[in-house]
């Protein structure tokens, strides 16, 4: 599973998730949804109903600091999910329950705007600030070309503490 695309930020409110459903609706093709629900995680604030509506819209993928359920058909939906893990318990949906959408949140000791970009895969997400895209792009770049250079060192019988001059 692979995501890549500019965040929509999305702040929650503990066991609600009707500000997840009001980015579905304003969300752009493409967007991930990057979502904190103030930790929380005792709730299923993403399931199978909210994957096909994002799926049917385009949207790139969910990224959020909370549970999900109906995780056998998330996975086979084909629709990036990120999340702490799966639980069953329901949300309510207040409609003046406190949340935004489109504003700066913090996860962890992260600040994600919307605009960022979102890149993730097995391995975890990352959020790239939009003015250090390039910067960060050429450093990945310049890294990859190396580790394909030591891996063909690697293949000709070279150790790794030869490659890296641990010896």
């Amino acid at each position: 599973m692979r995501v890549c695309g500019p965040a929509l930020t999305v702040q929650g409110a503990p066991g609600d998730n009707l500000w997840l459903h009001r980015a579905i609706a304003q969300a752009r093709s493409g967007e991930v949804l990057v979502v904190t629900v103030g930790g929380a995680h005792e709730f299923g604030y993403w399931g199978g109903i909210m994957t096909t509506a994002s799926v049917a819209r385009g949207l790139g993928g969910l990224v959020i600091e909370g549970c999900v359920r109906d995780g056998d058909e998330l996975a086979t939906s084909g629709f990036p999910v990120f999340s702490c893990g799966r639980a069953i318990r329901g949300t309510t949906k207040v409609v003046d329950a406190a949340g935004h959408v489109g504003q700066p949140i913090v996860i962890g000791d992260i600040t994600v705007a919307s605009g960022d970009l979102v890149v993730g895969d097995a391995d975890g997400v990352v959020v790239l600030a939009r003015d250090s895209v390039q910067e960060v792009l050429a450093a990945a770049g310049a890294r990859e070309k190396k580790e394909a250079s030591i891996a063909g060192a690697l293949r000709q019988g070279r150790t790794t503490l030869e490659v890296y001059g641990w010896e």
